[in-house]
């Protein structure tokens, strides 16, 4: 007997390739598929304000890139002895203004110089609920959305549902801008699987409610713009708390793993699918740990994937692996 429904997603008409410098933006989601393409030698920029949760930030950060924004010191508001924006993760934030203000600009350059030639963008949403400041709030500005509170006391936001007209006018905004800038590029849309319980049950399932329904009007009205379903693959597919980690809302490695191999599957073109083979097997033999590094067993087994990682660079020039040849060698 079957005890689930296996779920495969249909294969996209375009495809990624190695080729295709990637940028992905979004929840925390977005960041366990960025590192599998890291891991597996494609060119990648990783959220460069740091994870975005709702549909207003990403907007905003992808025209800030587009536009090459800049921010002053005066942009930045003082909290817990460091100075933030409220736009970005803190890991962007300073013990000083100026501090704060260099690491968040050359992020917004570099997020714009390579937007320019980006063959795929991926973007993750994660809930369709926005924290706007409130008149407490530093740096206070009517409807102004928080990507990130840094701790912030509570009263300083506002919560609020954004309405299924203001997700697809924000989604549709972000992808006539990116389209624009970028006439070449692709565009993959996914549903991060986490659910924010914090703002409730009932309240977490309206939230991707408005995001899906969105999601789905913005790919089919607009060309080179699709849907991936990694929220299907985790909710209906998997549909049980041994995939989530421990606090019961994030997926685990497993179900992360899961929905990495249907990511291939749907939107890898087979070219790439095959490099990644032999790159994953590298990969695992840069994680031997040999019980006698000087053995000539051990030399044998550097000197094996030496070969098969030069091999590679020579017949594929356009992958980086230099730290492998010099791991190896």
């Amino acid at each position: 007997m079957d005890f689930r429904l296996a779920f495969t997603p249909k294969a996209l008409s375009k495809q990624i390739n190695h080729q295709q410098p990637v940028l992905l933006l979004g929840s925390c989601f977005t960041e366990n598929i960025g590192d599998k393409l890291v891991a597996h030698r494609f060119t990648v920029l990783q959220n460069p304000n740091g994870i975005l949760f709702n549909p207003v930030s990403v907007r905003e950060a992808a025209e800030h890139y587009v536009q090459h924004k800049q921010i002053t010191e005066a942009n930045l508001f003082y909290l817990n002895e460091a100075y933030h924006s409220w736009q970005h993760h803190s890991r962007f934030s300073g013990v000083t203004a100026a501090d704060a203000a260099e690491k968040i600009n050359a992020s917004t350059a570099t997020a714009h110089h390579y937007l320019k030639t980006s063959g795929w963008i991926i973007i993750t949403l994660g809930s369709a609920w926005v924290y706007e400041l409130s008149e407490k709030a530093a740096l206070y500005s009517k409807k102004k959305v928080a990507a990130n509170n840094h701790k912030a006391p509570a009263d300083w936001f506002t919560r609020r549902l954004l309405s299924n007209d203001e997700v697809i006018n924000e989604l549709q905004q972000m992808v006539s801008l990116l389209q624009q800038f970028n006439p070449s590029c692709y565009i993959i849309f996914t549903i991060s699987p986490v659910r924010h319980l914090r703002e409730g049950f009932i309240e977490n399932n309206r939230s991707k409610a408005a995001l899906i329904n969105a999601v789905h009007t913005v790919t089919e009205n607009n060309a080179n713009v699709f849907y991936f379903p990694a929220y299907e693959l985790v909710i209906d597919d998997l549909r049980d708390y041994r995939f989530y980690a421990e606090d019961m809302v994030h997926p685990n490695y497993t179900a992360t793993n899961y929905v990495w191999e249907k990511f291939v599957a749907a939107c890898i073109d087979p070219v790439s699918q095959q490099i990644m083979k032999p790159i994953r097997e590298l990969n695992t033999a840069m994680q031997h740990k040999p019980f006698n590094p000087s053995s000539l067993a051990h030399q044998n087994f550097k000197l094996k994937y030496l070969e098969m990682a030069q091999a590679m660079q020579r017949q594929y020039p356009f992958l980086n692996l230099d730290d492998m040849i010099r791991y190896f060698s």
